[in-house]
This record gives structure tokens, sequence and C-alpha cells, in this order.
């Protein structure tokens, strides 16, 4: 094995700069080459732990074997392995294009679960890869929000989920063209998810695109991006693809420095490094391949029937240059590879009214020091200084236009962190409730009466009535309201919304948009073709998140617009008392249900595994009970009920098997005894579909202890008078089940 350069040692010496590489054809070593770890000290696996990679072949089903050995290989040389990437439209799980948005959102939680599972500490995350309009942005970004109130709040929701998984870890927005063509739409992006207070610590430059760029354009074009996003920078996929060895070492000795000594730059990772083995390749005008891989940094050729490995001019210099004094005592924002403070500005809106006031949060916390204080600046004027979290400030502004935020947090030790952000100061009115009063949930808002304010402020795309704001509002793609509300209580909540629609496709979800984090507080909704847009139908949604007392602004998004919403009516989910009547449609939880508005009333459609859970309180002690489901079923179902304490302890509580009724509009009676007795309590009743798919419109659990009452009659002569169900409450002529007469039971189907 024979070396043209005889050295052994990491390229990079300096302590907080790495100089990364990429796994070459999957393997982190390559034949007799050098090792990877006496070249490079930062490892991203080159396609490895893209999603189509990862979970591919079916949906939960994981393999990070690939993965695994670039971690592995990193963990054992103490070196940073980067994360490459989470979200990226080009390399994805193709099953998701089989998926509803609603489940495409459920699929992407769980592929964020599953990633976190497996690597619960990772160091550096390209969260989100090449979003940029013609580049290759996800096609399942609806699911994460669509471009909703920021233009990008998809990308924004990505980053929470990141963070929410990997609070410690350094998450990066990764994208090509950023030194040439794009360069402004990536400034707008990035400083967008800034500005708006998305738990983004960097960007990522791929360096993809420099092969032919002059220094000084280069210099222009990182510096003008510097300037207007303040905040670390990765030079990400950094290769100089060419033939020409001359031209191959200019570039890397024009640029290399360039990016190196830039303080705010936290490392280089070359993308490949062994000739002939590199994506990039001289083709012919017809776009065939005549020599692979011409960025690579070292040559594998064979003299004397030996192969040996021979450095390019680039790779001489390269070595050369890492050893200077400039490349050794260059500074990083991430001294030690490690992010110290998390700092985001995340303002109530990134727009507000000449005049008004608007609440900032910033979002402080240090990993291995202590806050003393935070301060706040408008431009240049210190807002206030805050010494104890929550760190919420109050600002307003008398001139117009952009005006820029900084965050200054300084810790016990005297050392400081600075974040930016920026808010725009617009003509309009005062933002303030429709009606000049909060409204309390539970309670029911007319869709037009959204805060007053400007557009873009507090509503945009949409046109309210103001002589009747009870009438419908249209909605159209992208147009979203919002609205202030005080929550009474702590819990779960659910939405019974008024809506028309002359076709299919409308779809919409509700967010709490906490200074700019966007909490999904239900599904990605459908909204049914009613048969006109005067024909109001109400739907109901189950929210999907726990609304605390207090203050909260609702947005609602119209994903697809073109349907009308009239009403929305929020009801707090009550918790049912066993024995008794469980409402099917006021569930605490569930996945894949759907809650349907029939002649019969709400009921819950099951398939594919759907769940349900609902609150109860069993008020009889190690008391003896039984079931009565009233269901239907085209070919058959089985549903399991479990019953689960505050410990997360389970108690089954019997499989039903529901018979083929035909049609869903068709409802059979299924009765039985809990065999289990069951304890006092609150706990939490869930519904499991087993097998096949069925409809339930009623649940009722009724206590088994002897009552007096006859057995249940099939007589054809029914006893009249008051009805009631087999928990004692009335019911009227509509009620489908088991029902009681003057002491009797009966069936009503």
């Amino acid at each position: 094995m024979l070396y043209t350069t005889a050295t052994f040692a990491q390229l990079s010496t300096n302590p907080d700069k790495f100089l990364g590489n990429i796994t070459t054809d999957g393997n982190v070593e390559f034949g007799s080459a050098e090792r990877y770890y006496q070249l490079w000290n930062q490892i991203t696996p080159e396609n490895e732990t893209k999603w189509d990679a990862t979970e591919g072949s079916a949906r939960g089903v994981f393999t990070f074997d690939r993965a695994d050995r670039s971690a592995s290989y990193a963990k054992q040389h103490g070196f940073p392995f980067k994360y490459h990437t989470l979200i990226w439209g080009s390399q994805y799980a193709g099953w998701m294009n089989d998926l509803s948005t609603a489940e495409q959102y459920r699929a992407l939680v769980e592929y964020f679960d599953g990633v976190k599972a497996h690597y619960p500490n990772l160091e550096i995350i390209d969260v989100v890869n090449e979003a940029i309009a013609g580049h290759n942005p996800a096609p399942y970004k609806a699911a994460l929000g669509g471009d909703g109130r920021t233009g990008y709040d998809w990308i924004i929701k990505a980053f929470e989920l990141a963070h929410e998984r990997w609070p410690n870890a350094i998450l990066v927005y990764n994208d090509f063209n950023s030194f040439t063509w794009q360069k402004s739409q990536f400034i707008t992006l990035v400083r967008t998810l800034r500005d708006a207070g998305a738990p983004i610590d960097a960007y990522g430059h791929q360096s993809h695109d420099i092969t032919d760029i002059s220094l000084d354009n280069f210099k222009n074009a990182m510096n003008e991006v510097h300037t207007a996003l303040q905040m670390p920078m990765y030079s990400t996929e950094f290769d100089i693809g060419t033939k020409d060895d001359k031209k191959q070492k200019t570039q890397y000795e024009n640029l290399i420095p360039v990016l190196w000594e830039a303080d705010y730059c936290a490392g280089i990772t070359l993308w490949g490094w062994i000739y002939g083995h590199t994506w990039i390749h001289e083709k012919d005008a017809q776009g065939n391949i005549i020599t692979r891989g011409i960025s690579g940094l070292i040559k594998e050729e064979t003299e004397d029937g030996k192969k040996v490995y021979k450095d390019r001019p680039a790779m001489t210099w390269l070595r050369q240059y890492m050893q200077s004094d400039a490349a050794k005592n260059a500074k990083s924002p991430f001294p030690g590879f490690k992010k110290e403070a998390s700092v985001y500005v995340r303002p109530a809106s990134m727009k507000v009214a000449k005049g008004d006031v608007l609440p900032v949060w910033v979002d402080a916390t240090l990993a291995t020091k202590t806050i003393e204080k935070v301060e706040l600046y408008l431009e240049s004027t210190l807002v206030n200084t805050l010494t104890e979290a929550p760190y919420i400030f109050e600002v307003s502004h008398s001139a117009l236009g952009s005006k820029t935020l900084k965050a200054v947090v300084t810790a016990t030790d005297g050392s400081t962190y600075e974040r930016l952000s920026r808010i725009s100061i617009q003509n309009g009115n005062k933002r303030e409730p429709y009606n000049g009063m909060v409204p309390t949930l539970p309670c029911t808002i007319y869709a037009g009466e959204y805060d007053k304010g400007a557009s873009g402020i507090s509503f945009s795309n949409v046109t309210r009535n103001t002589s009747d704001t009870s009438a419908p509002i249209k909605t159209n793609t992208n147009s979203w309201m919002e609205y202030t509300v005080d929550v009474a209580e702590d819990g779960i909540y659910s939405l019974d919304m008024e809506v028309a629609a002359a076709q299919n496709g409308g779809l919409f979800h509700l967010v709490d948009n906490h200074f700019g984090n966007l909490i999904f507080l239900t599904d990605f909704t459908t909204v049914p073709n009613t048969g006109s847009t005067s024909n109001l139908q109400t739907i109901h949604c189950p929210l999907t998140q726990t609304l605390t007392a207090g203050r909260h602004t609702l947005s609602l998004i119209a994903d697809n617009g073109g349907f009308y919403v009239k009403s929305m009516t929020f009801n707090h989910i009550p918790t049912f008392t066993m024995p008794g009547a469980v409402s099917v449609k006021d569930m605490v939880r569930c996945e894949g249900v759907e809650v349907k508005t029939t002649s019969a009333g709400y009921v819950l459609g099951m398939d594919n595994a759907d769940w349900a859970e609902y609150s109860v309180d069993v008020t009889l002690n190690n008391n003896k009970y039984s079931y009565e489901i009233t269901a239907s079923s085209v070919e058959g179902a089985s549903v399991s009920m479990t019953l689960i304490d505050s410990d997360g302890n389970e108690k089954s509580l019997g499989t039903v098997s529901i018979p083929a009724t035909g049609s869903l509009d068709t409802y059979a009676v299924k009765t039985g005894k809990i065999r289990n007795k069951l304890d006092e309590g609150k706990q939490t009743l869930r519904v499991t579909l087993k097998s096949g798919s069925c409809d339930i419109a009623s649940l009722n659990i009724t206590n088994s202890e002897a009552t007096g009452i006859d057995e249940l009659s099939d007589d054809d002569t029914v006893a009249t008078g008051e009805t009631y169900n087999l928990s004692g409450q009335k019911v009227g002529a509509g009620y489908k089940g088991i029902v009681i007469r003057n002491g009797k039971k009966y069936v009503e189907r």
C-alpha cells in the first residue's frame, strides 16, 4: 500500500471546527486508502439516513443498519455524526403518496419518533433539505401545515417536531443554489424561519454550485447571506467538480479559507473524496457519463500491479492549509462542536399595526450554564430586562417598516448569546376581539367574527360581511382567520363546525398559534360536498391537544379553500359516568376514526386498526358490568374494549363481534357481560377496531347486579309509556338499542 503523502493525522486540529466528509458507496472506509478517521473528523451519511433508506419498505418498519455504520464509527472515534436529512422531497418513503393528508401527518410524527427512538442523542440534523421552489420541496408538505400564515408553516412545523425530540441538537436548514441563482429565495426562506421564532440553529450552504464562481462573487454572496441572517453557518456539501486539476486546486485555495476563517462558519463537510466515487460526473451533450466522480480528491491508480492512492493538487494544498495557524485558530459559533444556547425570538405575530402592542417571547435555555438575564432590544432601544422565565416582552413602534428585534442572553459567567428577529410595522387597525370582548370557551363563535386588525395580522385572503357577521365566510386556499379566546378550564375540547361546499376537496386545520409555535389542534379535516354553498352541514372534530386555561390565539387555516364556514362551537368533553352511556363523538384521544353525521345522529366510523379513548368515572367499586353496543358493518367487524387506569394498567372489558348488517345504515345491538370486575375512579376507556370496519352509534356500560327489571322481551306488542336506556336516562323515540318501558326490556332497531 503506497501513499504519495505520508500523513495519518486528521486534517483539522481545530477543536471547534470540523472538516468532515461523507460515506463512499454506502461505506465509511474505502479499499486500502487512508482510514477515514485519519483524514476527517465529522461524518455525514450520503444516503443511508434519508427517509427512503430508513422507513422506505413499509410504514412503521425501520431499518438503521446502514446508518449505524456511520453513527458507530463517529462514536468510536469521538467526532460528530450528522443526520442527513429528515425532510426532503427527492428521497422519501413512497408509501406516503397513498395516504390522506391527516394520515400523512400521523406518519410523519411516527417517522420522527422512530428516528428519535433509535438515535435519542443526535448532535447535528439537516431537518429540511432543498425546500426552495424549483428544488425538491416535500410533496407531502400540506401534512405539515402547507404554506399557512408565514408561507413556510410546513418547514417551521418540521423544525418544531425536531426540536421537541432533540432539544440539544444543532438543527439546520440545508439548500443547494445558495451562492448563485436562488440566493435571495434562500435568504427569504431562512429569515422567515428565524423571524417566526422557529428553532433553527444554523443554515447550510451545500456548496455544490461553486465550481465556476469567482472569488469576488463568492465573498459577496457569502457576506450578503450572513448580513441578512446573522446566524451560524455550515458548508455542508462542498465539492469542486472538474477533471482539471489546476482549476480544482485554484477553487479550493480561493474558497476554503473564506469559509473556514469566517467566525460564523462552524465547519465544512466535503461531499466525497475518492475520485471515481463521487456523485458529480463528466457527461457528454446527450447526458451520457464519460468520467465518473470527477470531484474526488484522491485517485486510485495501479502501478507495477499495485494499487496506489495519489493526491490531486487540491488535496495536497488542503493538507498543507489545515496545518496553518489560520486554520488551527479559526473561531466557531459552536465551540467543541456543541450547542450551548438555544435562543429563539418568538413574536406573537410577524406583523403588527403601527402603535399597537406586540407580545414577544424570548425562548431561551442554556445547556450547561445558568441564565442571569435576558434583554430585548427593538432596533437599538432596550425594551426591558428580565431575570426569570418566561421571558415575555411587549413592544410597540410608531414608525412603519421592518424593525429588528435582538435578544441578548447573559449567563452567570458573563458569556452572552444573541438572536435576531424582525417584525413588520404596518398601517391598520389595532388588533382586538371583534366584539370588544374575548369569547370564553366553551362557546360558539361565528366564523366572520375573527379578530379586528389588518390583513396579514389577524386574517388573510378572506372578507367578512360586516353587516351580518353570522353569515358564512368563503375560504380560499391558504386563507386564514385568527380568534383570540379565553379557555375557562384545562381539558380536552371538541369542535363542531358548520360548513357548506358545492364540491369535494375542501381541507382545513385549526392551530393554536402560541408565539409562532404551531400547535395543531385538529387533524387535517376534509369538508364534504353538502350539495350547495348554502346547504350547511355540521362536522365534528375532536381537538387533538389539551387546551390549558387562559388566553389563546386560534388560527383557522384553509389548506384547500372554496368552502364556506358559518360557525365554530367548542365543547368541553365530559367525563362519562360508568355505569352509563358514552357519547361516541366525545373522545379525548383517537387515531384514524371518523365522526360521521347520519340519520341516527353522530356515529363513530372505524377502519384499519382505528382507536378512540374516552374519559370515564367508574362509580361502583368491584361491581359486575355489562355492555351494549349499537353498530353496523357491511361484512362484519371485531372491536375490543380496554379500561386504562391512571398508572397505565390495562384491564380488558372483552371483544365484541359486530355482525354483518349488509349496510352501514342498518344497525345491530350487541350485548354481553364484562367478566372482570372494575375498580372505581377516573380512568380511560379505549375502543379499538381489531378487524373489519364498522360504524358505532352508541355505547352503554351497564350495571349487571340484580335490578328487578324483567328480561329482554321479543313480544310483538311493545308497551307504551316513558322510555329509558339501561342507565336510567330518558331517551326519545329515535333511540336505538335496548330500552326499558314499564320495567321491561325491549330492543329498538
